[in-house]
């Protein structure tokens, strides 16, 4: 496995990649990773291509009310993760190596990126789909892999990537989660036994709402009043969001269309910030 610093760097290593004649598989990872990260790089290892994994905790992903320096960076081990898993290359670069001085330029999705969390974060996606459009054009991936639970982000690279014209293929996998079906997620290491066991109100309203749609129901609003009436059961969830929508715009729907819909929630469980989503 090749640890790779800088921009020059990644684009020679990228070059002799494909001289080799492989396609190159990319994982776009903020690093800090977990069984969720773990499951898409063998999904991109599966996909038999050169894997990259970047890890780059993107300081334009962040509002100016959010932490960016707290954000979790544990690089050692986190090459340990991609040496395991024979990963080909780590993309680890320095925010100032990704943005030097004078950086001005920014690439904004004004659709897929409004809803859901681009309300509550209005300035989040601008910043992801920022510093995907250089991954692709320093990487020049054949093949992204991501996970489902991220599944606007999912929307929005792919919008981005079709309308600036990639070329890109993109492959989603089924999200990880714990034992007691807590979706996996960076965030989760924050949350105390008891924080915990109120988190475990959000995958549980999901599995309502599935159950829900498999006996027939098909209207949103039920499924979203079922949801907000579960969480609201538990003092220390506060939700942001819960919305029926198309799966592949991020647009809401006024009917859960099996194999098109998905619901999506975010939730704060006191200070901790929690999305998860199912499709239904």
């Amino acid at each position: 496995m090749e640890r790779v610093d800088t921009v020059s760097q990644m684009r020679t290593l990228s070059s002799r990649f494909r001289a080799d004649g492989g396609a190159i598989s990319l994982v776009p990872t903020m690093g800090a990773l977990h069984a969720g990260h773990e499951a898409v790089i063998r999904a991109a290892k599966g996909a038999g291509d050169r894997v990259v994994v970047s890890i780059f905790v993107n300081p334009l992903s962040f509002g100016s009310n959010e932490n960016y320096g707290g954000y979790p960076r544990r690089l050692e081990a986190d090459l340990a993760v991609c040496e395991r898993l024979e990963v080909d290359a780590v993309f680890a670069p320095s925010a100032e190596e990704m943005y030097p001085k004078g950086y001005s330029t920014f690439v904004a999705e004004e659709a897929y990126s409004k809803p859901l969390c681009g309300i509550s974060r209005p300035t989040h996606f601008r910043g992801v789909t920022t510093v995907t459009a250089k991954l692709f054009n320093i990487i020049h991936p054949d093949r992204v892999f991501l996970g489902q639970k991220d599944a606007q982000h999912v929307a929005v690279m792919r919008k981005m990537a079709a309308d600036l014209n990639y070329g890109v293929s993109f492959f989603v996998v089924p999200t990880v989660r714990e034992s007691d079906g807590l979706a996996v997620a960076v965030r989760n290491g924050d949350l105390t036994p008891p924080l915990r066991h109120e988190a475990l109100a959000v995958s549980a309203s999901l599995r309502r709402a599935k159950e829900m749609v498999d006996s027939g129901v098909r209207n949103s609003d039920r499924l979203v009043a079922e949801v907000t009436h579960l969480l609201g059961q538990h003092n220390r969830v506060r939700l942001i969001y819960a919305s029926v929508v198309d799966r592949d715009t991020m647009e809401a729907v006024r009917e859960a269309v099996p194999g098109r819909s998905m619901l999506s929630i975010a939730a704060w469980v006191n200070e901790v910030r929690l999305t998860d989503n199912a499709l239904l």
